[in-house]
Formats: C-alpha cells, sequence, structure tokens
C-alpha cells in the first residue's frame, strides 16, 4: 500500500525556519519524481518544488526559489524541505507528491507563519 507521510510543520515567525519530511512506502521511491505542493485558504494548489528521480535535478516555484530547497535521501524512502527566510505568506497546508504516469498525495502538514 502506497503512502506519504509528511511531518515537520507547525508555527514559525517571519524569517524563521523549518525543514518538512515526507516518509513513503509502498512503492520503488527512487524512481518517483517527489513534489511539495501547497495551498492556502481560499487559494488553489500550487507547486512549490520537485525533485526528479534521476540526476537530483530540482525545481521550484519563483516565489520560494533561493529560500526553500527540496532534497531526497532514497536510502531513506524520505523527501525533505528545508523551508527558510519564511514570510507570512508561505503558510499553507504543504502537501507531499509522488509522480511517475500516476500520482499519489499525503495528507498535508500545515506551516504557519506568523508573529
Amino acid at each position: 500500500q502506497l503512502q506519504l507521510v509528511e511531518s515537520g510543520g507547525g508555527l514559525v515567525q517571519p524569517g524563521g525556519s523549518l525543514r518538512l519530511s515526507c516518509a513513503a512506502s509502498g512503492f520503488t521511491f527512487s524512481s518517483f519524481a517527489m513534489s511539495w505542493y501547497r495551498q492556502a485558504p481560499g487559494k488553489e494548489r500550487e507547486l512549490v518544488a520537485t525533485i526528479f528521480s534521476t540526476g537530483g535535478n530540482t525545481a521550484y516555484a519563483g516565489s520560494v526559489k533561493g529560500r526553500f530547497t527540496i532534497s531526497r535521501d532514497n536510502a531513506k524512502n524520505t523527501v525533505y524541505l528545508q523551508m527558510n527566510s519564511l514570510k507570512p505568506e508561505d503558510t499553507a497546508v504543504y502537501y507531499c507528491n509522488a509522480r511517475k504516469g500516476s500520482t499519489y498525495w499525503g495528507q498535508g502538514t500545515q506551516v504557519t507563519v506568523s508573529s
């Protein structure tokens, strides 16, 4: 059974940092492209960052480029999102996504940036 379980969300002040983790199971993790999406209240879900299965190439939304870093540990079947210099507009539920033909989602983790 394929599972994606996110963790690491929480409340942080503007300018702070958080690291999200997504533990994967039930599929060949290393062969899937892994992404983080987010959805703020009243807004559509948007792509934040992707790390591809081969070569470790990455891609970022313009709004997070230079502040967020996506990485993966294929030995641990885990993908990470390091978020630095957080802004209130980064507040959202963050979702882990696995894609290889079909697409799979985690349940999400809340990130709130507020003073």
